[in-house]
């Protein structure tokens, strides 16, 4: 007998459903709360986030920083890359899951659109470096999902931030439940590890990523395997990270090779 559930494919005669209506409950969720949160205006420049410049962090369900970027085009349509299936190189090299990030941080700087371009390009990377700085002293790794270092600039004191929550309520203890966790995240390292094989000619940063990547999945599922058995989950200094990926402050010369 044929299925008569929502997901049914085999309805006669029927109108095509509209394209927001495709997607799962959950993705539709998540995209209307980036929506509001991309619509929030800013009260220092009193336009709306979408439409500022200036860096962004991401988090995981944990509160772990993991990853940190710019735009001097404006947020919606950088952070629709990453986010919204977009293209974009962290989802086209499978660095990023769009599905792990619970929570996002904006730092609008849209007062800089005033300013010649130079000039803007310098500061808002120092405002992207100060970020990524923040994010590296915050995470229990020491180390984010950036493929790309951003360019090593003066520290700076972060401006005013926006924080939102990007995981619907309803749905949220289903999402971070650590069996999904675990395998979303070895999914995603199993992708990533296939573009290195794939293309062979990958940048150091990719490679990075892939132990990082590494280091988390083995970080979470060491943490279930000692609450199933009863224990306390493992400190964070158990896996030597600076000592697997090295240096993560700045980018190491690797010869010239292009991202």
């Amino acid at each position: 007998m044929g299925s008569r559930g929502i997901a049914s494919y085999n309805e006669p005669d029927r109108k095509p459903p509209t394209k927001k209506s495709m997607p799962t409950r959950f993705v539709q969720g998540f995209r209307e709360l980036l929506s509001e949160a991309l619509d929030t205006v800013d009260l220092a420049s009193g336009v709306k986030l979408g439409k500022c410049i200036g860096a962004y962090a991401f988090y995981d369900y944990d509160g772990e920083p993991i990853y940190v970027g710019q735009t001097t085009e404006d947020f919606a349509t950088r952070i629709g890359r990453h986010l919204r299936g977009q293209r974009s190189d962290t989802l086209a090299y499978r660095i990023l899951d769009p599905f792990e990030v619970a929570e996002m941080e904006l730092y609008p700087v849209e007062h800089l659109r005033q300013i010649p371009a130079k000039e803007r390009r310098a500061q808002v990377d120092a405002l992207e470096y100060s970020a990524y700085v923040q994010a590296i002293r915050n995470s229990k790794y020491k180390a984010i999902l950036n493929e790309k270092i951003p360019p090593v600039s003066p520290l700076i004191e972060l401006p005013s931030s926006y924080k939102f929550n990007l995981v619907p309520d309803d749905m949220r203890e289903d999402r971070e439940h650590p069996d999904v966790r675990i395998a979303r995240r070895a999914e995603t390292l199993a992708r990533v590890a296939a573009v290195a094989h794939e293309r062979g000619e990958v940048s150091a940063g990719l490679r990075r990523v892939i132990v990082i990547q590494a280091v988390r999945l083995a970080d979470l599922a060491a943490a279930r395997l000692a609450y199933s058995e009863g224990r306390k989950r493992p400190a964070p200094d158990a896996i030597d990270v600076p000592e697997l990926v090295g240096n993560v402050m700045a980018e190491f010369s690797d010869g010239g090779d292009s991202d």
